[in-house]
């Protein structure tokens, strides 16, 4: 089984995302933050209900709040969960 969401956890999972896939974060800021005009965006902290992003827009700095679409189990759901929404989302920002 995978590790649980801990703040440990939270923190691994973002600095990954943020240095590996910073392009999925601003496309979770522009599909479910509903931010179209993001430019940038930090993922900063993950728990098993959402994540919370630091959006740079046009209009300033914001802080997003995106619920998932289930209470995830541990970081292997929140991977799977994660992948799927950027699926999800490039086919809606296509």
């Amino acid at each position: 089984m995978a590790d649980t969401i801990t703040p440990e956890i939270s923190d691994r999972i973002c600095k990954h995302m943020n240095e590996d896939h910073a392009d999925a974060v601003l496309l979770y800021a522009k599909a479910y933050g509903k931010v179209a005009e993001a430019e940038a965006a930090q993922l900063v902290k993950v728990d098993p209900e959402g994540m919370d992003l630091s959006v740079d827009a046009e209009s300033g700095k914001t802080t997003v709040r995106i619920a998932f679409d289930h209470i995830l189990q541990d970081s292997e759901d929140a991977h799977q969960t994660m992948i799927a929404m950027v699926k999800t989302a490039r086919t809606q920002m296509a």
